[in-house]
């Protein structure tokens, strides 16, 4: 087993530093360690575990909740959401800072991806920002740090990632779970602000709109936010009413989405729908490929009782729980430094999950602990895809970044720590619906 092992770890980093695909690295790793297995069809065996592995109905949400997201972001979600929350929060100093962050977590759920919420919003925020003479990578580093919030928050891809690889989890109980912990983060963040607005928010700057917010401000930022707060409303009460599955939910999300972007805002043409749907594709390619080469690469490590090695050894280190799950959490926000989102939770789910169980964690738990420390990576150089797609937009460098990031970084790893140790916070909401 130590020789797999060793020739999976190898042949994979080498195929990682030799710039080849994360899908392909997964695929070529699992199949090398196979063929030193011997006597194994590792042909059949890999081309048989990816495509059983993308054969699941659970996954078909994934593209429909894709082609939603992007519709969403095109469609002038974010302008409306910055109004809600410019009538919510925009009137205290430093108000831009908590607007920012409040857009960011409400477009993160409705779009459901992080990327998206740094271009959308922060194509709005950051020149606003910097034309109210906040520091420019201040800006960008609060507009990176907000987003990976919709991540955590439902409806979320990578969560019905992890419940189709963790096995017996439900989709719904992740997409429950995830509430609280989310509103946690954009807390911690909302909070670090608090403390840096005393010295980044400029002398004088109050409200994002320059004005006092009265109830009739709110009530109408609401009434035109609400058909876009709406698409959340609709997947949660759908899905926990019974009315429709995840799988479900997610296609009428799409009509939802293209009813309120094309028809009603009329922000996307029918011009705009072909490289829509062929955005869509690309991504739910590239996602289907790394889960379909990843099921092969579990396959491998169950074949070799690797996950059950692993969770001796860590099991074998320390008995304190606590110390356990705090070397998990350092081992993930390593992960998540160097490794995209959905690559990581395919890899680890399959080794750190059977840990979690031993030590009598619910996989649900597990799940939010997870997704919640992978998300820091988002933010951090030198894979984190967010932190990439802010300084662009932000027209900045990741060196001059950084150091700005470093408080959010911490208030999130705070909040890991919170979500990691406080079940009930993951657990709550589930459980009160008996799911």
């Amino acid at each position: 087993m130590e020789a797999q092992l060793a020739i999976l770890v190898f042949s994979f980093g080498l195929l990682l530093i030799l710039g080849v695909p994360v899908a392909i690295a997964i695929g070529g790793s699992a199949l090398l360690t196979l063929l030193s297995v011997g006597q194994v069809p590792a042909n059949y065996l890999i081309a048989q575990r990816m495509s059983t592995g993308i054969a699941s109905f659970p996954l078909l949400a994934i593209p429909f909740f894709i082609l939603a997201g992007i519709l969403m972001g095109e469609g002038g979600m974010a302008r409306r959401l910055i109004e809600l929350a410019s009538a919510l929060v925009g009137k205290y100093r430093g108000g831009l800072a908590y607007v920012n962050t409040l857009t960011c977590l409400m477009f993160g759920a409705i779009s459901g991806s992080a990327t998206a919420a740094v271009s959308s919003v922060g194509g709005i925020m950051i020149p606003e920002m910097i034309r109210k003479n906040y520091n420019r990578e201040y800006s960008v580093a609060l507009t990176t740090a907000a987003a990976t919030t919709g991540l955590v928050i439902p409806p979320s891809n990578i969560m019905i990632v992890f419940a189709v690889v963790a096995g017996n989890v439900s989709v719904a109980a992740m997409f429950l779970a995830g509430v609280l912990p989310g509103l946690t983060i954009g807390l911690a963040i909302a909070l670090t602000c608090t403390v840096l607005n005393r010295y980044a928010a400029p002398e004088g700057e109050a409200s994002a709109t320059q004005r006092n917010t009265s109830w009739a401000d709110i009530r109408q930022a609401t009434l035109g936010a609400l058909p876009s707060l709406g698409l959340v409303i609709l997947v949660l009460a759908g899905i926990l009413g019974g009315a429709f599955s995840a799988t479900e939910a997610a296609a009428i999300a799409v009509l939802y989405a293209f009813v309120l972007a094309v028809l009603i805002y009329r922000e996307v043409k029918w011009t705009e729908l072909p490289s829509i749907l062929l955005r869509t594709g690309i991504t739910t390619s590239i996602i289907f490929m790394l889960i379909g080469t990843s099921q092969a690469m579990s396959w491998v490590l169950a074949y070799e009782n690797i996950p059950q090695s692993i969770s001796q050894a860590l099991l074998g280190l320390s008995e304190n729980r606590v110390v356990i799950l705090l070397m998990m959490n350092l081992l993930l926000l390593c992960v998540g430094t160097f490794m995209d989102m959905t690559p990581a939770v395919l890899i680890f789910t399959p080794i750190f999950l059977p840990v979690a169980t031993g030590l009598g964690m619910d996989p649900v738990h597990f799940g939010i602990m997870l997704i919640a420390n992978l998300c820091i990576g988002l933010c951090t150089p030198p894979v984190g895809t967010c932190l990439f797609v802010g300084c662009s937009v932000g027209q900045t460098s990741i060196a001059r970044v950084t150091r700005p990031m470093i408080p959010f970084f911490f208030a999130m790893l705070l909040a890991v720590m919170l979500i990691t140790y406080c079940p009930p916070l993951s657990l709550w909401l589930p459980r009160l619906l008996g799911l």
